[in-house]
């Protein structure tokens, strides 16, 4: 069985314009104090966060046009040296750039990188690991701005709340896969997971928890212990 079977039947493209269009909906009803408010992410406001994402769009570009190695050695030269520096710089740089103004310029980049994505399919893109077959980096970018979007706050229907929580477990199962060898994640129904981790226990969650959970975003007071807080979580 292949990792990516459990992700058959999913349109990755299709994911990134829903998730993309939801951020871009909320953060369009925002006034000046929604923008400065804080967002999921510490120490982060919505307006930090929106340049976060713009920043990201460097490297998608980047990953299209087979220069990811140019766009690292840049961030060398600028003394920026793992994830969480280019992270913070990312933010840093884009500080002053108007909420509206910011807005559009991700809202354009996101676009542009989504129609490349889709263009691209079945074919490979670059990424900081080389070459990486593009319909798993779009699900890797929508699985991000469907956490994004929750780090803002942004809301999600009703009559679509089931149909998103699927999806993003299924991506859940094939990224913990991926990121963990070892790690295993079955879905047993719409709203259970039964995990096996690297150290040989097996755990059952509900599907929620576990997508928060290989997102690194349960809550301080999530009944789960420090050691499978971090047998599940794929982020750096």
């Amino acid at each position: 069985m292949a990792i990516d079977d459990v992700l058959a039947g999913l349109d990755p493209y299709d994911l990134m314009d829903a998730e993309a269009a939801r951020i871009e909906a909320y953060a369009g009803t925002l006034d000046a104090a929604g923008w400065a408010a804080p967002s999921r992410c510490v120490g982060w406001s919505r307006h930090d966060l929106l340049a976060h994402l713009d920043a990201t769009e460097e490297y998608f570009h980047a990953g299209l046009a087979g220069t990811v190695g140019e766009l690292f050695a840049r961030y060398a030269a600028a003394g920026v040296t793992d994830l969480h520096a280019a992270n913070a710089q990312g933010v840093a740089a884009r500080a002053d750039i108007a909420d509206g103004e910011l807005l559009t310029q991700w809202s354009a980049a996101a676009a542009e990188t989504r129609a490349g994505m889709r263009a691209r399919d079945g074919g490979e893109v670059d990424t900081s690991v080389g070459a990486y077959p593009t319909r798993w980096q779009a699900f890797h970018i929508a699985g991000e701005l469907a956490i994004h979007a929750d780090d803002l706050g942004a809301p999600v229907a009703e009559d679509e709340a089931a149909a998103r929580l699927a999806w993003r477990t299924r991506f859940s199962c094939f990224a913990l896969a991926e990121t963990k060898p070892g790690s295993e994640a079955t879905i047993v129904d719409d709203h259970l997971v039964r995990v096996h981790t690297v150290d040989g226990a097996d755990h059952e969650l509900d599907a929620a928890t576990f997508v928060a959970a290989v997102a690194a975003r349960l809550p301080a007071d999530a009944s789960i212990d420090d050691d499978l807080r971090a047998a599940l979580s794929t982020m750096p």
